[in-house]
């Protein structure tokens, strides 16, 4: 929508990861270092993990674009699944036919391709994304695709990768024999208020002109206390900013300007926040309707069985309270 006015190619701030726009700050080039030596040597397991808009993804599809022709790979974005269900993403995303089949000929067909792969001396990795919702039963089901391999080569690369709650599931102690087979592990830090500042302009370059817009002192640091370094906030902040000087026909971007857009997104983010709320409470109301319920229903079938035993009622901690808005 704006682009032609500040004569670029593309949104430079786009929430789609994209491997065009990744911006390598300490951090990033250092997990990227390790993930591609991990690949390098074939090792069995690796873990990538960052917040939540630290850019993992972009990360991952960079280094996938840069590995050599003879990588075969599966990708694995959906999480919330059964066993079956993830083998059976596993093998589609590696082009095996899956319909109508169950785990035992998904495995086994997994287990064929993995070795026909080897003979062809392809390497074949697996990343699943968006790893922290995997359950300990599932993740230990992954641990065992681990165990195909030959007697000098694992059959299959896996990267996790996720939020920082996966390091909390894998501390699980059913999940001790997992996380000794990790052999790479890196975490991606928010970026610093220096590279915040290289990362906007980076951006901006690759969009096609880096001198869209001009910062005033202090809008950058007002970016990055909101943002806190995580590139995925910085991208929304300063689409908005983009937006919001196009608008008003500006090429500089002012205080008053930044004030006006985060003094927005934190209104935003609050009700969000209060919606969140209120739904837990009204989650927590029927949980305890239903309990009462069930209650009810027991005591009804004691008294019409002639039974004078009395029937506990749960306590009602919490009270609820409405207020106007």
């Amino acid at each position: 929508m704006y682009e032609s006015f500040f004569n670029l190619k593309q949104k430079p701030f786009e929430l789609v990861p994209s491997p065009d726009f990744l911006f390598l700050s300490r951090s990033h080039k250092k997990a990227l270092t390790y993930l591609k030596y991990g690949v390098t040597e074939r090792v069995g397991f690796m873990l990538l993990t960052g917040e939540v808009g630290s850019g993992k993804t972009t990360l991952i599809r960079n280094m996938i674009r840069g590995l050599d022709s003879d990588i075969i790979l599966s990708k694995v974005f959906n999480t919330k699944v059964s066993s079956e269900q993830l083998i059976s993403l596993i093998n589609e995303d590696f082009g095996l036919e899956v319909s109508g089949k169950d785990k035992v000929t998904l495995l086994r067909e997994l287990n064929d391709f993995l070795i026909e792969q080897y003979a062809k001396k392809s390497n074949p990795i697996l990343v699943i994304d968006e790893a922290q919702n995997l359950t300990p039963e599932l993740l230990e089901e992954v641990r065992m695709l681990s165990n195909l391999e030959t007697d000098d080569a694992k059959l299959l690369q896996i990267i996790l990768v996720g939020q920082p709650e996966l390091k909390k599931v894998l501390a699980r102690p059913e999940l001790r024999q997992l996380r000794q087979r990790i052999s790479i592990s890196c975490h991606i830090q928010p970026i610093t208020r220096a590279e915040t500042e290289d990362y906007i302009f980076h951006r901006l370059e690759v969009a096609g002109n880096r001198d869209a817009v001009v910062f005033e002192e202090g809008t950058i640091d007002a970016v990055y206390n909101f943002s806190r370094g995580i590139p995925r906030l910085i991208n929304i902040v300063c689409d908005f900013l983009m937006l919001s000087a196009f608008v008003e026909e500006t090429r500089r971007i002012s205080s008053d300007l930044v004030r006006e857009v985060i003094g927005e997104l934190e209104t935003e983010n609050r009700f969000w926040q209060d919606s969140d709320s209120i739904s837990s409470k009204i989650e927590n109301i029927m949980k305890e309707i239903e309990s009462l319920k069930r209650v009810t229903s027991e005591l009804q079938k004691r008294l019409a069985a002639g039974q004078k035993d009395a029937v506990r009622l749960p306590s009602t901690r919490s009270t609820y309270e409405y207020r106007e808005p």
